[in-house]
């Protein structure tokens, strides 16, 4: 209904949104749901930060491209020594900071000394851990020593958490970031925005654009008032729910893709009844995806069988290891000494669409004698009983980071998975760099935690985007954290 009211009330600017288009045609306003608490994105978690920033302002030796693969960044080519321990970067030349300094292997060696300190703050900074040395050979010329083969180093020193800084101007990155990118920082209104305007300079090829603004608007009814009075020009993140507003509008074009967030019921394996596999194959065949999806994604999540994204070349799809058959739930439950099902909590973090899943499944699982509580809890409750503290028997989250199968190896995680033979596998993975293998490694790994009933794997959260129709080159899908704005542009 409110939704219906929103587009009664702004249609009369859609005109005027065509118009701004046109007289704005090398400037963009993308609407942002969440404000960055800053901006360097190598000492801060926060996806927002990689929204405003990511191959936009800051670039790392490699830069990840929209279907996950690596290419090249900062670092034109690169060279593997036999044993995987050695890389070796050329880097590009004439590559200058957004404050005129120049770019050479000193600031690489100065970034990754910065992130393996002892006092970073970097969110990441376990995934640079395997690196022993960085070595300047020369001003254009750097070489890494890790300490063990890494099949992941490439894509992951291309992350928002390894972009390139300079010693002159790190301390000041949170409030007044400078890199190399195509755009450089211009201001922050706190509260209100972040523009950025091309920079000059720029070593690459020029963008299209030469000035955009993040517009930050958390509320979903004010975001569509705005796209449709073309106060933004799109938002690459919008309620699903809202979408039906924007379908079939000539005036804009909806994208859906995929993310890497994996949402799944999380469940306590180290805690009695969810200690036997039993009564987790049971739970697994008490879900109806499509359910879930329907209800808390508006039919726009991809239903998965494991933890792994979609749009990933290592993806094998097992959502028909558990179907959906109520009866073999019970059979499985009587097995486990359950005949008559059990009671037990789902805590709920605040987000629309573990609240709803957690009703949708309340619902699925009584049916084969599961009650459940549905307990919902803010972020620093959620944080710090269920992810810190597991004290918990279900909850719903997504996870976010890209390539995260190797939680399930770790058995101190929060829901207490302990299989030696996926951490075996887990071991060999992060040590192989040939991509046939590792795709061989990650779908065993993929399959035994399918079948293992680790969690319940529900869908691929949606990245859905709503942009003016005479825009182009913007993301559908997301494989890592960032609105990348080298290729957007206004067509005719």
């Amino acid at each position: 209904m409110r939704v219906t009211k929103s587009f009664a009330l702004a249609s009369a600017g859609l005109l005027l949104a065509t118009s701004l288009a046109f007289a704005q045609s090398t400037e963009i306003r993308v609407g942002a749901p969440l404000e960055p608490p800053a901006l360097d994105p190598t000492a801060g978690a926060a996806e927002a930060i990689d929204v405003v920033v990511y191959q936009n302002v800051f670039e790392g030796l490699t830069r990840i491209d929209q279907t996950g693969a690596v290419q090249p960044g900062l670092a034109s080519a690169w060279t593997i020594s036999d044993d995987g321990l050695t890389y070796t970067f050329t880097l590009n030349d004439g590559v200058t900071f957004h404050d005129g300094t120049t770019f050479d292997a000193e600031d690489v060696k100065f970034t990754f000394e910065r992130i393996l300190a002892e006092d970073s703050v970097n969110a990441q900074k376990a995934l640079y851990e395997a690196i022993s040395t960085v070595t300047v050979v020369d001003p254009l010329t750097v070489e890494f020593t890790l300490s063990r083969p890494d099949g992941l180093f490439l894509f992951n020193i291309g992350r928002g958490d390894a972009v390139i800084v300079a010693p002159e101007s790190a301390a000041n990155n949170a409030t007044d970031p400078i890199g190399t990118g195509p755009f450089a920082f211009v201001q922050w209104d706190r509260g209100s925005r972040v523009i950025l305007e091309q920079y000059g300079p720029y070593w690459g090829e020029k963008p299209a654009l030469t000035k955009a603004t993040y517009v930050f608007i958390g509320d979903t009814a004010t975001m569509t008032n705005a796209l449709l009075a073309g106060d933004v020009d799109g938002t690459y993140n919008f309620a699903a729910e809202a979408l039906p507003v924007f379908d079939g509008n000539p005036q804009f074009k909806v994208l859906v893709g995929s993310t890497e967030g994996e949402t799944i019921l999380s469940t306590n394996n180290a805690k009695s009844p969810f200690d036997k596999l039993e009564v987790r194959q049971a739970m697994a065949h008490a879900i109806n995806r499509q359910e879930i999806i329907d209800g808390a994604t508006y039919g726009y999540g991809v239903p998965i069988g494991s933890h792994f994204a979609p749009h990933h070349p290592y993806y094998v799809d097992l959502t028909n290891t558990y179907p959906y058959d109520l009866d073999k739930a019970r059979e499985l439950l009587a097995e486990a000494g359950y005949p008559d099902g059990f009671s037990a909590t789902l805590k709920l973090p605040p987000v629309n669409y573990a609240r709803v899943s957690g009703q949708i499944i309340a619902s699925e699982f009584a049916k084969v004698g599961i009650k459940l509580e549905l307990i919902n809890m803010e972020w620093a409750q959620w944080l710090e009983d269920v992810f810190a503290n597991k004290d918990f028997d279900l909850t719903i989250i997504s996870h976010v980071e890209p390539f995260d199968i190797g939680i399930y190896a770790n058995p101190d995680y929060y829901f207490g998975y302990n299989n030696p033979e996926v951490q075996a596998l887990n071991e060999t993975l992060n040590a192989t760099t040939d991509e046939a293998k590792r795709t061989e490694l990650a779908q065993q790994m993929q399959t035994i935690i399918a079948q293992d009933a680790v969690n319940g794997f529900l869908f691929e959260l949606p990245q859905t985007g709503v942009w003016n129709a005479k825009l182009e080159g913007m993301w559908q899908n997301a494989p890592v954290e960032g609105v990348v704005l080298r290729d957007v542009r206004w067509v005719e």
